[in-house]
């Protein structure tokens, strides 16, 4: 992995603020189907639609120099009536470099910009597991990180509760 370093100018003045993407990578993936082959008949008999949930998460953790570990999570359930359809999860995450921001910027980075980085990806992913699944095509439609960054501060200065899920 890439060594992060602080660049100072010679006069003095302290460094730029940086931000460096040093890998992007699946931590984990899961994928299951557990009513096939039943299930595939089901889909083509019914005229009952598929519900879709997407549920949501992210962690960050420090992992020293000014690096962090940004882990951008996605589970996609699909339902037939009260039987799963299926499962896919990814875990898609990133090391980034952060230096020379204030709090509320390095904020924003981690819970807004990372996870914009790394959700094409994990798209792709679950696009995929569903696809090689069996399934029809599922293609994610775009997250706005920025207004969930917002919600989730808004969310913690009121005194908590529950994170918010995304339903299609």
């Amino acid at each position: 992995m890439a060594e992060v370093t602080h660049l100072d100018l010679a006069d003095g003045q302290p460094g730029q603020p940086q931000l460096m993407l040093q890998k992007i990578y699946v931590k984990d993936v899961s994928f299951e189907a557990p009513n096939a082959p039943q299930i595939f008949q089901e889909i083509g008999e019914t005229e009952q639609q598929p519900q879709v949930q997407l549920n949501l998460s992210q962690t960050a953790s420090e992992l020293g120099n000014d690096q962090y570990e940004v882990v951008l999570s996605l589970t996609l359930t699909c339902t037939l009536g009260e039987r799963t359809a299926y499962l896919a999860e990814v875990h898609q995450a990133g090391v980034f470099g952060i230096v020379g921001f204030s709090e509320a910027e390095h904020a924003g980075i981690i819970g807004s910009y990372c996870p914009n980085l790394l959700f094409p990806y994990a798209r792709q992913m679950i696009s995929h597991l569903v696809l090689e699944g069996g399934f029809p095509p599922f293609l994610l439609q775009p997250i706005n990180f920025d207004a969930l960054f917002a919600a989730e501060q808004q969310r913690r200065a009121m005194g908590g509760g529950e994170a918010p899920t995304l339903n299609s």
